[in-house]
């Protein structure tokens, strides 16, 4: 049973996605901010668990290899976008941290196939943690407040770094896309 508990997380990140966006739909309400914030920084606490319990009691699953990943992706993606619909976060970092996150997903399956792991950078552990606290604070509370103000600065130097780790991550994967033997 133990062995099943990251997957158990990851699964549940997942469905959790569709009782935030309903939360934040809900928008002039104080308790369903609080609400979405709360399943939110759940998701992010799974995220941090799951892979910590995988790596630490060596209980890595193919599950978890592929569906975490589309766990991160479909839970930022989609808060975002509501973000941005309801005018809470700004366009040009939430394209830029969809498109960079869709980009390192291609690669990946790409170096995949070629049995080439690139292993996530310190500079995208942080950029992770940047973007979901800024996410978080942005979901959390209303336009006017300072702290939603923070979110919003947090949310474009997310952006900075996911550009950054992004070239990091097409850099690094350049000479197997382009100068295969």
């Amino acid at each position: 049973m133990f062995k099943k508990i990251p997957n158990l997380l990851t699964a549940s990140r997942i469905v959790i996605i569709p009782f935030i966006l309903i939360a934040m739909y809900f928008e002039q309400s104080v308790f369903s901010h609080r609400l979405a914030a709360m399943l939110f920084l759940y998701a992010c606490i799974t995220d941090f668990l799951d892979g910590w319990l995988a790596r630490t009691y060596s209980i890595q699953s193919e599950f978890g290899k592929i569906f975490d990943p589309i766990a991160d992706k479909l839970l930022v993606g989609s808060v975002i976008v509501v973000l941005v619909y309801y005018d809470k976060a700004d366009l040009f970092p939430a394209v830029a941290i969809i498109c960079r996150e869709i980009l390192v997903s291609g690669l990946r399956e790409f170096l995949a196939e070629l049995r080439i792991s690139v292993p996530v950078s310190k500079l995208a552990k942080i950029k992770t943690f940047v973007q979901m606290g800024a996410i978080f604070l942005l979901v959390l509370e209303e336009r006017e407040s300072d702290i939603y103000m923070v979110g919003k600065v947090a949310l474009w130097i997310a952006a900075g770094l996911t550009i950054f780790t992004g070239y990091a991550y097409l850099k690094a994967s350049y000479r197997h896309l382009f100068i295969r033997k």
